[in-house]
């Protein structure tokens, strides 16, 4: 997994293994999970039409373009994310100069257990990851993408044939995105940043005693056409069922 992690991809293999299965900062609670295909792979969810998302941050906003046809089962599984509130009040814990910036994993640890077993199947890799592009984190498992995404700062097209298809772009905002707080580095075990193991066991409580530094999301809504087909957080109260690594 190439040194990024990419939400848990090493770098390059080793650095891209971080972000699939090297690092421990991609979900891997998903690793053992069952794909559950939470999102329509057909026909119909390639032509459902492109959304806006726009993230409020504590550093300002940027807005996600996405594109159903690049890889529709990311983009369908992400819209219905953004619908429940999931990334309300998350923070990006993991943020690598020249490489990514992660984010998605929920403050609440029971909300985040909800969805942690939410897998969804791979899909064909049809743009690449350079800059802007948006892409859900994963482990070395097959169909483990969940619910922490990453934003490609640069050229990482050597994670094109691992698995991380991009589904949207940032395409409002990217000087906001560059300027998210990376001085804390890779997580546990290989730096000092956040260990993706205790943000699943406490949470917020834990990033904020321990790294009061990190930027972070206060709501990301769709814009523009259809409005959310879920008001803010309802799903997660009555559901309860998670690259670039997913750890």
């Amino acid at each position: 997994m190439l040194r990024m992690h990419i939400v848990q991809v090493c770098w390059p293999l080793v650095g891209l293994m971080m972000m699939v299965g090297c690092s421990s900062q991609i979900d891997s609670a998903a690793n053992n999970a069952p794909a559950v295909p939470t999102a329509p792979a057909g026909e119909g969810a390639a032509n459902a039409e492109t959304y806006k998302v726009r993230f409020e941050t504590s550093k300002g906003d940027f807005v996600v373009e996405v594109h159903p046809e690049w890889a529709p089962i990311g983009a369908a599984h992400f819209r219905e994310l953004v619908d429940a509130g999931f990334y309300d009040d998350t923070r990006f814990f993991r943020v690598i100069d020249g490489f990514m910036a992660q984010v998605g994993m929920n403050g609440d640890p029971e909300v985040h257990a909800q969805w942690s077993e939410r897998t969804i199947p791979d899909e064909p890799t049809k743009q690449s990851n350079t800059r802007g592009f948006v892409t859900f984190a994963r482990t070395g498992m097959p169909n483990s993408r969940s619910t922490q995404i990453f934003i490609n700062y640069g050229d990482n097209s050597q994670l094109d044939n691992q698995g991380f298809a991009p589904f949207g772009k940032v395409v409002e905002g990217m000087d906001v995105v560059d300027s998210l707080y990376s001085g804390y580095g890779e997580g546990a075990p290989r730096g000092r940043g956040p260990d993706q193991q205790l943000i699943r066991e406490s949470g917020n409580k834990y990033l904020n005693a321990q790294f009061p530094e990190l930027d972070y999301i206060i709501t990301a809504r769709v814009i523009g056409g259809d409005r959310a087909l879920i008001a803010p957080g309802d799903e997660l109260r009555t559901e309860s069922d998670d690259s670039v690594n997913d750890q």
